[in-house]
């Protein structure tokens, strides 16, 4: 199950006693606090905390105290030209802290985000549940042979049927064999610290991970991306969504200007200014590499074409 009922009684006992703050709160993050949403089979994301909305980001930025009398619209028009321009250092003045659930698999690819804040679940000191990851048979894809780190076609058949039934085969097998060992009865039982060596890597963690705005914008840029492996994709697809509520007019500019938009160099800038004035630029004349190439015209035919 996604949550223990030890956890959904402290949700229920967090979310029934609001208290009176004077900070500055996000009505759209309020409603968020505490809801646990669902990820994967066993998964989900819960915001616990967190620190700022636009109206902090704009503070930060113009280096004074409350709204004044700017209004909402320069408020966004403020935040889109910050975005705009990479300037970071506001963004940063927003902070979120998650309760986290996942494959360890999946938090071996999230912790390469270097800048968080992170407390995991130890199974040094505690026992593992039994919880382990599973993919839908539309998610179980054959390597890809365009991509050394990307899927193909789902796998069908009897294929499809064996590799599923050793997914779950090993992984309970494994556990069994950690509960045995690490089990008193009878024997001294094995170190929990060592006995862990033989989980796989699809049975679940658990963290809390507080970040900034300004990284988490660039972990769900790279993470919520469609290149993305989509057993994190799900993670940062749900994250966009409270980030949405929580910080509209930053999370707008987000979608336009990183993850719609595109960066060029100098040369295919120039190779663009040059096919405006009506030449025909092909990839021998553009001075780019055929994989740039190909990556230029990708981004001038959209994603559609």
């Amino acid at each position: 199950m996604p949550l223990s009922p030890e956890q959904e009684a402290e949700i229920t006992e967090q979310r029934s006693a609001p208290k009176q703050t004077l900070r500055a709160v996000s009505d759209g993050m309020e409603r968020h606090l505490y809801t646990a949403y669902p990820v994967l089979d066993h998964g989900f994301i819960r915001v616990v905390d967190y620190m700022g909305d636009d109206a902090a980001i704009c503070q930060a930025a113009r280096v004074s105290y409350g709204k004044g009398t700017k209004s909402v619209q320069n408020d966004e028009g403020l935040i889109r030209y910050l975005m705009r321009h990479w300037h970071s250092t506001p963004f940063e003045m927003c902070e979120i802290k998650l309760h986290v659930k996942l494959p360890v698999f999946v938090a071996r690819q999230w912790i390469r985000h270097r800048t968080a804040n992170v407390n995991e679940y130890s199974a040094r000191y505690s026992i593992l549940d039994r919880e382990f990851y599973i993919p839908a048979p539309e998610h179980l894809a054959a390597q890809s042979v365009v991509n050394n780190q990307g899927r193909g076609e789902a796998l069908e058949g009897e294929e499809a049927d064996r590799v599923l039934r050793y997914l779950r085969d090993d992984a309970m097998r494994c556990y069994d064999h950690y509960e045995e060992m690490i089990s008193q009865e009878g024997q001294q039982g094995l170190a929990r610290e060592l006995a862990r060596m033989n989980l796989p890597a699809n049975i679940y963690t658990q963290w809390y991970w507080k970040v900034d705005l300004h990284n988490l914008l660039h972990f769900l840029r790279l993470r919520a991306d469609s290149h993305a492996q989509y057993e994190i994709r799900v993670y940062a697809e749900e994250m966009c969504k409270v980030v949405a509520d929580w910080v509209p007019f930053a999370y707008r500019a987000f979608e336009d200007y990183r993850m719609g938009g595109a960066t060029l160099s100098s040369t295919a800038l120039d190779c663009v200014r040059r096919m405006l004035k009506g030449e025909t630029v092909t990839q021998e004349t553009s001075g780019m590499s055929k994989g740039e190439w190909r990556e230029f015209e990708a981004v001038l035919n959209g994603p559609d074409l």
